[in-house]
């Protein structure tokens, strides 16, 4: 038998330092194949594709949470014995990396104009090869377990092929058009942008209202745009104001054009909103083009690519911004302006890229039509192929695919899917697929746009698998298991790739479940930007935390669909719980905690060890249980529960008295010991993988628990005596521990004492563990008791008498006790001046009252309970 007497050794250090393994840790996973997927394997397929990165980032609060969370999902799957493929990948990012090669080009005063559109590419792939991908070595550094060996990027040679055979599929099916649309165009980037490239923030600007025409005739409408009116083609105003009823079918002069244009009217005119009446200026705004289509308007665009007025006449070649003032006092010179508002705060689109005021403008782009890919992505959520987690977010989405608009693909720039249209002589027009020759000749030329990026990422779940070819891993892996990602790319992404996956797949959903968590906030609950100061950077918490606490941190918050208020403090707390982890695995192994022999017959046991047995049993059910509903938050809880409180703080102490008992009972204590800890560090393993391999492969000596089974349930009945009477345990010793405290004993010092009860209780076996942890010694001949307790348990009283004689500084006491009472009684005196005044309670909320009530009941029981604790101490 080993004596416990003197502690072995072991190879693990004193303390848990991160940063010292992390890097060696994770390359041996990777160097092992651990992460490496087999798609002829014959076991069941799990799979997940990372949301790709742009090529320009870097890892964010955001990047990390996502990552966290499908690395977790992916681990636990491996560990049960799934075919895991957790897909890399970046995102050429359009508009972001041509930018940031433009801005190179200007340092040495060049445009990408001066280098031409093939040498200006090419520039982009150089930039690509030398500072692209940041962000995948900081991948490495938070744990991702992705299979680094299909490493795909939306640019790649099989990907460009999967963009170009959809894009042909949906032109010839009639599902891609070219048309004149309004779109979000940037003046800066010279691009159409999509919805997610445009931030909108609350500007201050001026609302201006105008009187167009004479008289009873006139019309006033207000505008934060007075530019624009220019191109105004009508003023439209609701067909059931009958303010304005005589006025529908007639016309009324445009100031400052001499131009006469309609009054028509159209259901979209709010008529509660100022005047309501509108201008319609189809060419410049997104509503007043649908206003214009409705009622035949022609479409003035008064305004070019760069933001400069083109209309004729005194404002030709003004920029948009220096336009608007002139305008508005060229009408204030005429007598049209009504009414001025300044400063008026209203919602203004700016490039996300550059921050460039967007403008609306009527442009001929490529559009996809949605409507019949949007119905199919709805049906497929809503006969359950594809189920939304959280269930409360599925009407976010139907509010999406139900009311989709179609959607502009095309954008001008040179970084990109080139658009594979030709147009030649005779206004022919030739779509080229991926195995095609383009027309040749005089007079043929490529479309000069590139399509959209989310165009290329809404391909993703299939196209990083190899479609169109049907390749293995598409044949394993497609459908994939799980999307994981934040709401708010909702429409940008997920909805996009349910199309074309629906599409592409001949109706078979790219995704089984679509998980999607909230934001992250600082600590206030208030977003992060780098304007409020308040973003925090997870490659600073990796320095200084470490990753494994960066990881159960996010983790702890992410409760589906709900945003995450994230504080330094929770990272310091994830760190502290790695240490204890670290520190309670450290102490078992030195006490002999061992897996090589199996746990006795449970009737053989103690109650504690069948207590805590049972609680690791149910754990597994219920770590099991949370992960199929993505309750992360919830599970980190009962992981962090289980260690820190029942397993560290209270089985550890139990195991301490049985394994100074030596023999059998110490023989069977490291056996559980062992079990637990190789439990524990298996659930854990997928949240926290670094610390949880370094203890692991220490306690049990197996290959890595990266590869080790997930542990099972046995399902066996819970001893519920056992549990019963470890909770009584736990419930005496506490209450004892309190009184020690009130009476002032030191927390290491021994106290004579005699229990009585224990055996009605059920709790004769745990005495010795009782008086352990509760620092009891035997009474001796001539006890005599100086104070009791009385606890009660579930299966009866026990009573405690302890002698205190001598083990109080009374003079100290004396002293820390006048000065509690003193602090008692100041908390009466006020509560009381509070409730005596009548200006106070007369006015104040009935719940205020009532707290100061009850504060004044605290503070009586206090001063009642120290002042019968100083009566009872000797004089002095």
């Amino acid at each position: 038998m080993t004596d416990t007497s003197s502690p072995q050794t072991t190879d693990l250090p004193p303390a848990w330092e991160p940063a010292s393994v992390e890097a060696e840790l994770y390359q041996r996973w990777v160097d092992a194949g651990y992460f490496t997927s087999d798609a002829r394997s014959e076991k069941a397929p799990f799979c997940i594709v990372l949301p790709p990165p742009n090529v320009t980032g870097s890892l964010h609060m955001g990047h990390a949470l996502d990552h966290t969370l499908m690395d977790a999902l992916t681990r636990r799957r491996r560990m049960q014995g799934y075919e895991a493929l957790w897909q890399p990948g970046m995102d050429h990012a359009g508009i972001a990396t041509q930018n940031v090669v433009e801005r190179e080009l200007a340092n040495e005063g060049l445009t990408r104009h001066d280098l031409g559109r093939e040498a200006f590419v090419e520039r982009v792939w150089e930039w690509k090869a030398e500072y692209g991908g940041k962000i995948l070595g900081q991948m490495r550094r938070l744990g991702d377990g992705v299979d680094w060996s299909r490493d795909r990027f939306t640019m790649d040679e099989g990907l460009s092929k999967a963009v170009q055979t959809i894009f042909k599929k949906l032109y010839e099916n009639g599902l891609v058009y070219r048309a004149e649309r309004i779109i979000n165009w940037c003046p800066r980037c010279h691009t159409a942008l999509s919805d997610i490239e445009v931030e909108h923030s609350e500007d201050e600007g001026e609302l201006v209202s105008i009187r167009y025409g004479e008289g009873e005739s006139s019309i006033v409408v207000a505008t934060t745009r007075a530019e624009t009116m220019l191109g105004d083609t009508a003023v439209a105003v609701h067909p059931d104001d009958e303010r304005y009823a005589h006025l529908v079918g007639t016309e009324v002069e445009l100031p400052l054009t001499g131009r006469m244009i309609p009054i028509v009217a159209d259901g979209h005119v709010d008529p509660t909103f100022g005047t309501g009446a509108v201008k319609v200026t189809p060419a410049h705004d997104p509503n007043d083009f649908e206003i214009g289509q409705r009622a035949s308007l022609p479409a003035i665009t008064i305004m070019d690519e760069r933001g400069l007025i083109t209309a004729h006449g005194p404002f030709e070649g003004l920029d948009r911004f220096e336009a608007r003032p002139a305008v508005v006092a060229a009408l204030r010179e005429q007598g049209r302006i009504v009414a001025e508002t300044r400063p008026y705060k209203h919602s203004v689109g700016h490039c996300s890229r550059c921050d460039t005021v967007v403008e609306p403008r009527l442009s001929l782009q490529w559009f996809v039509r949605v409507a019949p890919l949007a119905k199919a992505a709805g049906d497929a959520v809503r006969d359950g192929r594809t189920t939304i987690h959280p269930p409360e977010l599925a009407k976010r989405y139907f509010d999406w695919v139900d009311n989709m608009h179609d959607w502009c693909i095309s954008r001008q720039l040179w970084w990109g899917h080139r658009i594979p249209v030709w147009y030649g002589p005779n206004d022919k027009v030739v779509c080229v697929g991926p195995d095609e020759e383009p027309p040749s000749g005089e007079g043929w030329t490529q479309d000069s746009d590139v399509l959209d990026t989310w165009f290329s990422s809404a391909l993703w779940p299939f196209s990083t698998l190899g479609w169109p070819e049907q390749t293995p891993h598409l044949e394993k892996f497609y459908p994939n298991s799980v999307l994981v990602t934040g709401y708010d790319i909702l429409f940008f992404w997920v909805v996009r790739m349910m199309m074309f996956g629906l599409y592409a797949m001949d109706g078979v959903q790219p995704f089984d479940h679509v998980y999607l968590h909230g934001l992250i906030r600082d600590a206030s609950g208030k977003k992060m930007s780098k304007s409020r100061g308040n973003v925090i950077d997870p490659l600073d918490w990796l320095d200084r935390f470490g990753a494994d606490a960066t990881r159960f941190t996010l983790a702890r918050g992410a409760n589906p669909g709900g945003d995450m208020a994230l504080a330094e403090d929770w990272a310091a707390g994830s760190r502290n719980f790695g240490n204890k982890l670290w520190n309670a695995t450290r102490f078992a192994l030195m006490n002999g905690a061992t897996t090589a022999r199996p746990v006795p017959a449970r009737e053989s046991l103690t109650e504690a060890d069948r207590w805590i047995l049972d609680l690791a049993d149910a754990l597994v059910s219920e770590v099991d249980r949370l992960y199929e509903g993505y309750q992360f938050a919830k599970l980190c809880d009962a992981l962090y529960h289980f260690t820190w409180d029942e397993l560290c703080d209270w089985y550890l102490e139990l195991a301490k008295v049985q394994l100074a008992e030596g023999g059998d009972r110490a023989e069977s204590t490291r056996a559980v010991l062992g079990h637990v800890f190789d439990l524990v560090l298996r659930l854990l393993h997928p949240l926290v993988p670094f610390v949880t391999e370094r203890l692991w492969t220490t306690l049990t000596g197996g290959e890595s628990v990266v590869v080790a089974p997930w542990p099972t349930a046995t399902g066996a009945q819970p001893d519920e005596a056992a549990g019963r009477h470890v909770v009584a345990v736990q419930k005496l010793v506490t209450e004892i521990r309190r009184f020690r405290s009130d009476q002032g004993v030191k927390p290491g010092q021994r106290v004579p004492a005699r229990l009585s009860g224990v055996d009605g209780a059920g709790l004769s076996a745990l005495v010795p563990a009782v008086s352990s942890l509760a620092r009891l010694e035997s009474p001796v001949d001539g006890f005599a008791p100086s104070a009791s307790i009385e606890v009660a348990l579930a299966d009866g009283t026990v009573t405690v008498e302890l002698d205190l004689s001598g083990t109080v500084d009374v003079v100290a006491e004396r002293k820390r006790l006048a000065k509690d009472l003193a602090a008692a009684e100041k908390e009466l005196a006020g509560c009381d001046a509070k409730l005596g005044n009548p200006n106070f309670t007369d006015k104040a909320p009935a719940e205020v009252v009532a707290k100061i009530k009850a504060r004044r009941e605290i503070a009586e029981a206090d001063i009642e309970r120290i002042t019968a604790r100083l009566d009872a101490l000797p004089a002095v």
